[in-house]
């Protein structure tokens, strides 16, 4: 495990770059599938402690927002690190450890690179404007700095919560930690 913090190049007011994936459903999704006033984009997976420890958390934002579509995206090396293939992945959905609105895989992590996400958990917040997803919010999910950590404060439900009122994030962007995103060889 390789400790990072998040360094997207995405500034706030920035265009949502588009992607085209497949999910653990067998669909693909697009940007267009999310029919929501806020759509929260996770860079995560399924070995790394700190992307695990935000399961729960994820798991509750999924289910309490019906406005927001809470999206997790897979980057990394499949072939390195099975436990995070599409196979794995769909195992994670189906016995409920992970209850996303989507659960989507980025084989050659080429997604996650347009984001400029570097560590799971890496999350982005878009608000909808104009007809185009907007960042408001990158950074943690919550103040817990360890896996091990129970969080007091959560800064995802803050920034959700500003979206869906129509209002600015007054919610500082402060570095996600976690693993490396583990990029697949050329």
């Amino acid at each position: 495990m390789v400790l990072k913090e998040s360094d997207s190049e995405l500034d706030r007011g920035d265009t949502a770059p588009a992607f085209d994936l497949p999910g653990v459903d067998g669909d693909r999704y697009t940007l267009d599938s999310f029919d929501t006033d806020a759509l929260l984009v996770v860079f995560t997976c399924n070995h790394c402690p700190y992307a695990k420890a935000k399961f729960d958390l994820l798991n509750e934002v999924a289910a309490e927002y019906d406005d927001c579509a809470v999206v997790g995206i897979n980057p990394n090396d499949a072939e390195e690190y099975p436990e995070d293939s599409l196979e794995a992945m769909r195992e994670h959905v189906e016995d409920g450890t992970i209850a996303y609105d989507a659960y989507l895989r980025d084989e050659t992590a080429d997604v996650a690179s347009a984001y400029g996400a570097v560590c799971t958990p890496d999350p982005f917040l878009f608000g909808r404007e104009g007809g185009e997803w907007r960042l408001r919010y990158h950074g943690r999910l919550d103040d817990a700095m360890s896996p091990d950590d129970e969080p007091t404060e959560f800064y995802v439900r803050e920034a959700i919560d500003a979206v869906l009122a129509g209002e600015s994030v007054d919610v500082p962007d402060r570095p996600s930690r976690g693993c490396s995103i583990k990029w697949p060889e050329e």
